[in-house]
């Protein structure tokens, strides 16, 4: 009886993935909740202004900032002929949401480049099992594929040639560097002729580190690759669209909160007592959070969270026009992105709505609040805040400012300047 090459590589990616986020769970409070959640409450307005990071919005009086400056990308697209040529292939999938899209993609272009190697274009797979789509089925093919044209080849489908004997299944960190492609990958890739790469996350943090030579390389890959399929696009467009005409007095602007009360009950909201911070808040928390720091009750907020709760009703008593996926969505669009199996297509909107909101709150800490912040500055939208418990009556929303933004301590700083 034959064996199929794909279900014996998609039992050891799935097993592999699940022992992954296993230990990321039980690292939930491996380090301070300032690695996970960086931010405490002594960013300086004034030394913000000076950066040239704010705008001041006078007809909010200075609480909703314009976006920043405008950034441009401070690197020079590699070309093909710079490196070596190989005949190999590069294979992995999107697995776990967005926000690790973005840097299992940045992985593996970094790698297929270092290598010489030809980049399959990835299947996208769901936590559920089965849950498999194309990556067409949420990204852009066409503007991938000529993203990385002289840069990286890539081929739309896996080569009938690729078989067990010739793959070889290779675990990378996050950012990984040409240090390790040398002595853990290139090995294995010589000596089986492809590989098939699965991305690990020692850490969730997304710091600036030193300068390498593959840092152009990442950085397109980061930055300037994924985009949304047509109509994903438009379904995000049109609920930012929605949220902007809620939200008259404030302007148009509207905030975006990545709340989702399941990752609450795992992760167990527990307070720093020195910094008054947490790995997570509670929508009584963010409600007191975002009153304290002079949000009108008018206010929109976009919740992650898909469906109602009622664990969500103390934010909306104090912000009514509280919204999550169910009551902004066009209704002609439900049944595709909303009501379909698996979340894939829930997590992508949430992403993508909170990188696009005029204030991103990550009441969860994780990769999710660390890309965001990315795509962000990119975009030149500064002002996300992150929560903490306080004590007094009142406080200024830029004291929360992430130090990501306040400090320019983002990998995005080191690809936009």
């Amino acid at each position: 009886m034959g064996v199929d090459l794909r279900q014996v590589v998609a039992g050891i990616l799935t097993l592999t993935m699940f022992v992954m986020l296993g230990n990321m769970i039980k690292r939930d409070h491996f380090d301070s909740v300032e690695e996970k959640l960086p931010g405490g409450a002594s960013n300086n307005f004034d030394e913000l202004d000076d950066q040239g990071l704010i705008n001041h919005s006078k007809k909010n009086g200075g609480l909703w900032m314009e976006d920043g400056q405008y950034l441009k990308p401070c690197w020079d697209k590699p070309v093909l002929d710079d490196a070596e040529v190989t005949e190999g292939f590069v294979t992995f999938s999107l697995t776990n949401g967005p926000e690790y899209h973005v840097s299992q993609v940045t992985d593996a272009v970094v790698v297929a480049r270092f290598l010489g190697a030809t980049l399959v274009l990835p299947d996208i797979r769901g936590s559920k099992p089965g849950d498999e789509r194309s990556f067409g089925d949420i990204y852009d093919v066409e503007k991938f594929v000529k993203s990385l044209d002289g840069v990286v080849r890539v081929a739309k489908d896996q080569p009938s040639k690729i078989s067990s004997r010739n793959l070889a299944v290779v675990k990378v960190p996050n950012r990984v560097t040409e240090d390790y492609i040398v002595q853990n990958v290139e090995p294995v890739y010589k000596q089986k002729g492809n590989i098939r790469l699965v991305t690990y996350f020692p850490s969730v943090n997304m710091r600036k580190t030193k300068t390498s030579k593959s840092a152009s390389v990442a950085c397109l890959a980061m930055f300037g690759t994924l985009q949304l399929q047509p109509e994903i696009n438009e379904v995000v467009d049109s609920m930012i669209e929605r949220l902007r005409t809620l939200s008259r007095k404030s302007d148009g602007q509207f905030i975006a909160v990545d709340l989702r009360v399941d990752m609450l009950e795992k992760k167990g909201c527990h307070e720093n007592g020195d910094t008054g911070r947490k790995s997570c808040y509670t929508a009584q928390e963010l409600a007191d959070f975002l009153r304290k720091t002079g949000f009108d009750k008018d206010t929109p907020v976009y919740l992650t969270e898909s469906r109602w709760q009622n664990s969500l009703d103390a934010l909306k008593d104090h912000f009514p026009k509280t919204y999550t996926k169910e009551s902004i969505m066009p209704a002609d669009k439900k049944e595709t992105f909303l009501d379909s199996e698996g979340s894939e297509y829930e997590k992508v909107i949430d992403f993508y709505i909170c990188s696009q909101s005029d204030v991103f709150v990550p009441a969860i800490s994780g990769l999710f609040y660390s890309n965001v912040v990315g795509k962000r500055i990119a975009a030149g939208r500064i002002q996300t805040l992150v929560p903490a418990t306080i004590r007094e009556s009142s406080a200024s929303a830029t004291d929360f400012i992430t130090p990501y933004v306040s400090k320019k301590n983002h990998l995005a700083y080191s690809c936009f300047c």
